[in-house]
């Protein structure tokens, strides 16, 4: 028989973080989380994502052993945004999800939406764990090798229970793979030298000295450009404080561009070298040598095998405009020379991108991008 009850001790916080290493253990590709990072993203006093949502772990037992967790989480951001743009009016989510089988990932689900529904709440969205910057959706495609740095990993079997338990998919997010070792298209380099040519424009790396200044700059290009997209929330100042915190050691000023046109930033691009080859050998520990290992890891530069480009954004009066491109074609090449000549990297991965972003897919086309993983977000109506 499965029991299901809230999660309320610190004991408890300990075994929902603990079940998805026994889980995942016989997966090669599954990256172990750091243990530390997982608790901050559960702690309310530490994500800053909670200053705008609540929410509520769950976990599941049988024959007394942990077989199941969930979350279930509603965001009083996403309630305001237009219902036509992924979250809106009613809408919970539910996330974190992990089962050892199918029962179990249906009562799992069911009690998430049952706590939805108490809250008035009429639309379930899942897996989003937690917010929709962090790793929102489940991975349908691409179990063949690992997930880069903040990207989620799960085990096949799980689309399947969530589709039985009546979910059809809501919004598909994809990322591409690039080899970065050979030169762009002869098309992409002209658009390029065309763009070096132009006094208007202005590519720099950030400075890191400057933080939270660059930081500002980022975040406003960021609101500006995604603002109409499918789940877009805006990040608020708690959130932003504590990405700032996470990233910043992972944060190269040879891998960020900020362009500017006539002396205004109008787009960004981050790339972060893959943390995940650092921590996969750890296993989720720091210590007792954990540390050492990433702090050395984190010398500058790091060398890594792979890049992640996770956000890049262009203000949106210029969108429709051929210098969009051009602005995205400059700050992805300048990012691979430096990768190639400072960082050892060979490999690049674009995404997530929502899979109707025409600009965003147009770019990974043109520069032979392959897609190499997908993710579905699932919804149901309660």
């Amino acid at each position: 028989m499965i029991a299901i009850r809230p999660v309320a001790t610190r004991a408890d916080r300990s075994k929902f973080i603990d079940l998805a290493y026994r889980l995942n253990a016989r997966d090669p590709n599954w990256i172990a989380p750091l243990r530390s990072e997982v608790a901050e993203t559960i702690d309310p006093a530490k994500n800053g994502w909670f200053s705008h949502a609540e929410g509520q772990l769950f976990l599941a037992e049988r024959d007394g052993q942990v077989v199941g967790r969930i979350s279930a989480h509603v965001d009083t951001l996403a309630l305001t945004m237009p219902a036509d743009r992924g979250f809106g009016p009613g809408a919970g989510q539910w996330g974190l999800f992990e089962a050892e089988d199918e029962e179990v990932a249906h009562a799992l689900i069911a009690t998430a939406e049952t706590w939805l529904r108490n809250r008035g709440l009429t639309r379930a969205l899942g897996p989003i764990s937690l917010s929709i910057w962090e790793q929102p959706g489940l991975l349908v495609e691409g179990f063949d090798h690992p997930p880069t740095v903040m990207m989620g990993h799960n085990l096949p079997e799980q689309r399947g229970w969530i589709e039985r338990a009546g979910y059809t998919p809501a919004k598909e997010l994809v990322t591409y793979d690039l080899d970065i070792t050979p030169d762009f298209p002869p098309i992409v380099g002209r658009i390029i030298a065309a763009g070096e040519k132009n006094p208007r424009i202005v590519i720099r790396r950030v400075d890191k000295s400057r933080f939270d200044e660059e930081a500002g700059i980022i975040l406003a290009i960021l609101n500006d450009a995604w603002r109409d997209n499918w789940g877009f929330v805006p990040l608020t100042p708690p959130e932003i404080a504590d990405v700032g915190r996470k990233l910043k050691p992972i944060v190269f000023e040879d891998l960020i561009r900020i362009a500017e046109v006539d002396g205004e930033p109008v787009a960004f691009l981050i790339t972060l070298p893959d943390l995940n080859e650092a921590i996969a050998p750890l296993n989720g520990n720091l210590f007792p040598f954990g540390w050492a290992k990433l702090l050395w890891w984190l010398r500058t530069p790091p060398q890594c095998r792979t890049v992640r480009v996770p956000l890049m954004g262009v203000v949106k009066r210029l969108q429709a405009s051929r210098m969009a491109s051009q602005l995205a074609f400059m700050m992805i090449e300048y990012v691979r020379r430096d990768t190639l000549a400072k960082f050892g990297a060979t490999r690049g991965e674009i995404g997530w991108i929502l899979d109707d972003n025409q600009g965003m897919i147009a770019i990974a086309d043109a520069i032979k991008a392959k897609i190499n993983k997908r993710y579905t977000i699932y919804e149901r109506t309660l």
